[in-house]
């Protein structure tokens, strides 16, 4: 599978690491159709690369992203449209949500300037999030009288069912400093620089990581979400026998008792 032709995402790739980057600073990097639609295509390529164990999303310009691009509301949503075709128009941006969150990488969301209503939505679906503190964020969909619908269960997820309520029902504006203490950030930073030196930590650390046992570690926290106690201990099992039993589990283990790097950490 070659790599998507883009005009409005850039892809990069160092390595065994990928950068993706919304790239219409012009629109303050407003999610259009065109840009949801070439983020769909390329993270569906990046799915099937083996070889790349991590992913960071950025935004090109002053802003991370704006959120959705309201002259595209205007004009696909509030057209003379059924109410079937608006919903299809939405899920696509859910199913770019959850093809975030299921993602075999590690992905990692860098924000800066502004990260609103469904910018925000969408870095909540990732693993990690590093935010320069002064970024502006809010859930400002109520405030134009529509719903938060296809980022409201990653919003939930990192801030619990009180807080979301509290942000998404009072258009509460606040920034990525705060955003830390609500859970929508893992690492808030003082600036760019910081972020970079953030970032290169966090990138180093998954790189320490078996690719394999990292992408199984994620299946194993999503299916958590919906097994019971008694089926989790079998999945859990199951998911830890073939984990050993892997190659780079007898790797792993043979590496720790000659007391060397194991295969995948880079010299």
């Amino acid at each position: 599978m070659q790599a998507p032709d883009t005009s409005v995402v850039i892809l990069e790739e160092d390595r065994d690491w990928a950068t993706v980057w919304l790239n219409r600073p012009e629109a303050r990097n407003a999610m259009s159709d065109e840009l949801m639609s070439e983020l769909q295509e390329v993270f569906d390529y990046l799915k099937t690369r083996s070889d790349i164990r991590g992913i960071t999303v950025r935004g090109k310009g002053e802003i991370f992203c704006a959120g959705g691009d309201l002259k595209g509301f205007k004009n696909n949503f509030q057209a003379v449209r059924t109410d079937e075709e608006v919903v299809e128009d939405s899920s696509k941006m859910g199913r770019f949500f959850l093809t975030v969150r299921s993602m075999p990488q590690v992905i990692i969301f860098v924000l800066h300037g502004a990260a609103m209503a469904g910018g925000l939505g969408m870095a909540a679906a990732a693993d990690i999030v590093i935010a320069v503190k002064d970024t502006k964020m809010a859930l400002t969909e109520t405030a134009i009288g529509i719903v938060p619908a296809q980022i409201g269960r990653y919003i939930v997820a990192r801030t619990g069912d009180i807080q979301a309520r509290r942000i998404m029902l009072t258009g509460h504006r606040f920034t990525a400093e705060k955003g830390a203490d609500y859970g929508l950030v893992d690492f808030p930073v003082d600036d760019m620089d910081a972020a970079e030196a953030q970032l290169a930590e966090l990138v180093a650390g998954v790189r320490r990581c078996a690719p394999g046992a990292n992408a199984a570690t994620k299946e194993l926290l999503e299916a958590n979400k919906h097994l019971d106690d008694v089926a989790m201990i079998r999945y859990a099992g199951e998911v830890f026998a073939k984990s050993v039993k892997s190659d780079e589990g007898k790797e792993g283990v043979a590496s720790f008792l000659e007391k060397r790097k194991p295969n995948w950490v880079a010299e």
